[in-house]
C-alpha cells in the first residue's frame, strides 16, 4: 500500500477518526493480524468467531501500527478509525485503492486448480514484470482486499484469486478486483452445498463479467463444456475474449498439442495459434498443460514474448499442500492436502499414477457436495483403478465408501473412521513403508491431512 493518510483511510472507509496530533506519514500496509504489524501499518480490527481483533490494538500500536480501524470505541492508546463494520471497511478501503492503481489485476476464478493456475501465471510473468500474487488462501471477501492492500509502487501486475463458495460472493470480489484480464479455468464439482449444480457454479462465478474494465480480456478453458458457452454477449462490448485449450481440434487462441508425459518429471507440449512455440513443465499431469496454457494466453495478451514466456513455465514450482512433492529418504510423498473436491483427487491420483514403484494413496473426506456426496466419493474408485493404485487408506466416514466400492478388486484397501483415525491410519502404514513408494495424500482442508504429511516425514527421516 502507499499514497494514503489516516485522513484519506477515513474517508475511504466511511468513518470517523479520532487522533489528538496531525499525522503525516502514510500507511505502508493493511494486516488483521496483530503479529504482522510492521512500522506504519494500518491494523483492522475484525471481530472473528473465536478471536475478537480489538483487544489487540493497543498490542498493534505499541509495534508502530500508524492506527487502527476499530468498529467497537475503546480507550485506545493511539489513533483509531470509528467505523459500523470493520470487514465493510476493509473491502470499501480496498475498493477505493483499487480505484487509484494503474497496474493490471488478473484475477483467477475456477473451481480446481486457482492457485496452481496463479502460481503458473506470477512465474511466466516474472520473467518480464514485477509480480503481487495471492498469498495462501487469500482468494474471499476478507483475503481478497488484503492482497489488494498489499500491492505497492514497485508492482507491476498483480495475479489474485478470487473464490467463492455461496451465492453473491463473486459481486462483492469483482466490485473489489475489477479485473483488467480475467481467467475462467474449470467449472467442476465444488461447493454443490450451496450451488446446487454445475449450472449454479457457473451463474455465479460468471458474475464477475459485471465488474470488469472497459477494455478487459476474457480468459476461457473451452475444454470445459460449460466455460465455452462464454460468448461475447456476456461481457463489455470493447472487452475481448481469448481462448486456450489442450486440444487441436477446435478454434482456440492457444492451443496445446503433441503432449508427451514425462511421468514425474512433468510434461512437455506445443503451442500453437497466437504464438508458436515448444514447453517444459517440470510439474506431472495434463491439467498443468492446461494452466500452462492459461498462463501463455495471460502473458501473450500483456505483450510477453515466446521465449520469455517458455523461460517463465520451465521455473514453476510447487507450493506446500497442493501437488507439492517431498522425497525422503527414498519414499515420495504428493503433499495435495490442502483442499480436495472430486476432479481435484481424480487429478491427483493421475499424477500418482505416473510414478515407478508402489502407489499409495490416502484420502479423506471430501466437503461441501451437498445431496450426492457419497456417490462422489464412491466414484472415485474407478480412479483408483484406473491408476493402478497399489494400497488405498481413507479416513472419515464419506471416504469409507471408496474402500467400499472396491471390495473384492485386487487392491490392498482399508478404511479408518473416528476421531482417532488419522492416528490409526499411520499406526498401519509407517511401518508398511519402503524405498521407491509414492504416496498421495488428499483430503479437504478440514481433515487436516497436513498432520498426515507431517508424521510420515518425521518417521522417514
Amino acid at each position: 500500500m502507499n499514497n494514503m493518510t489516516l485522513e484519506q483511510i477515513a474517508k475511504a472507509v466511511h468513518g470517523k477518526l479520532f487522533c489528538e496530533k496531525q499525522i503525516e506519514n502514510n500507511a505502508k500496509g493493511v494486516v488483521m493480524d496483530n503479529r504482522l504489524v510492521q512500522e506504519d501499518y494500518v491494523f483492522v480490527a475484525i471481530c472473528g468467531n473465536r478471536v475478537d481483533g480489538h483487544t489487540f490494538v493497543n498490542d498493534a500500536i505499541e509495534k508502530g501500527a500508524l492506527g487502527a480501524i476499530v468498529e467497537k470505541e475503546r480507550d485506545y492508546n493511539g489513533p483509531y478509525i470509528l467505523v459500523e463494520s470493520t470487514e465493510d471497511a476493509l473491502r470499501d478501503l480496498a475498493t477505493y485503492y483499487r480505484g487509484q492503481l494503474k497496474i493490471p489485476i488478473i484475477g483467477v476464478i475456477g473451481s480446481v486448480g486457482k492457485t496452481s493456475t496463479k502460481e503458473m501465471i506470477a512465474s511466466v510473468l516474472s520473467e518480464k514484470y514485477k509480480v503481487l500474487k495471492t498469498k495462501g488462501n487469500f482468494n474471499n471477501n476478507i483475503g481478497l482486499p488484503l492482497t489488494i492492500l498489499s500491492i505497492t509502487e514497485e508492482h507491476q501486475v498483480a495475479v489474485v484469486e478470487m473464490g467463492v463458495s455461496e451465492f453473491g460472493e463473486m459481486e462483492v470480489l469483482g466490485k473489489i478486483a475489477k479485473p483488467d484480464i480475467v481467467v475462467f479455468t474449470n467449472i467442476g464439482q465444488c461447493h454443490l452445498e450451496n450451488f446446487k449444480t454445475r449450472d449454479g457454479i457457473l451463474k455465479e462465478k460468471t458474475r464477475v463479467l459485471d465488474y470488469l474494465n472497459r477494455k478487459a480480456t476474457v480468459v476461457v478453458n473451452v475444454d470445459d463444456d460449460k466455460l465455452s458457452t462464454i460468448d461475447k454477449t456476456m461481457i463489455p462490448k470493447d472487452a475481448q475474449i481469448v481462448t486456450y485449450s489442450c486440444s487441436d481440434d477446435n478454434n482456440a487462441m492457444y492451443q496445446a498439442y503433441d503432449i508427451k508425459n514425462m511421468g514425474l518429471d512433468g510434461m512437455n507440449a506445443k503451442v500453437k495459434g497466437e504464438i508458436s512455440a515448444e514447453i517444459s513443465i517440470p510439474l506431472p499431469g495434463v491439467h498443468n498443460v492446461s494452466n500452462a496454457m492459461c498462463a501463455i494466453a495471460v502473458a501473450n495478451t500483456l505483450g510477453e514474448s515466446a521465449d520469455s514466456i517458455v523461460e517463465g513455465i520451465k521455473k514453476v514450482s510447487t507450493i506446500a499442500g497442493r501437488s507439492n512433492f517431498i522425497k525422503v529418504n527414498g519414499v515420495t510423498i504428493i503433499d495435495d492436502c490442502y483442499n480436495a473436491n472430486p476432479a481435484s483427487v481424480r487429478a491427483g491420483l493421475g499424477i500418482l499414477g505416473m510414478s515407478t514403484g508402489r502407489k499409495i494413496a490416502i484420502l479423506g473426506d471430501m466437503g461441501e457436495l451437498g445431496d450426492d456426496e457419497l456417490n462422489l466419493h464412491r466414484e472415485l474408485s474407478k480412479s483408483v483403478l484406473d491408476n493402478n493404485v497399489d494400497m488405498l487408506l481413507t479416513v472419515g466416514e464419506l471416504s469409507k465408501s471408496i474402500v467400499d466400492a472396491l471390495d473384492g478388486k485386487q487392491i490392498d484397501a482399508k478404511s479408518f473412521v473416528g476421531e482417532d483415525g488419522k492416528e490409526k491410519l499411520l499406526d498401519y502404514v509407517v511401518p508398511k513403508l519402503e524405498s521407491g513408494d509414492t504416496i498421495l495424500v488428499k483430503a479437504s482442508h478440514f481433515m487436516n491431512f497436513s498432520f498426515i504429511v507431517d508424521k510420515i516425514k518425521e518417521a522417514l527421516e
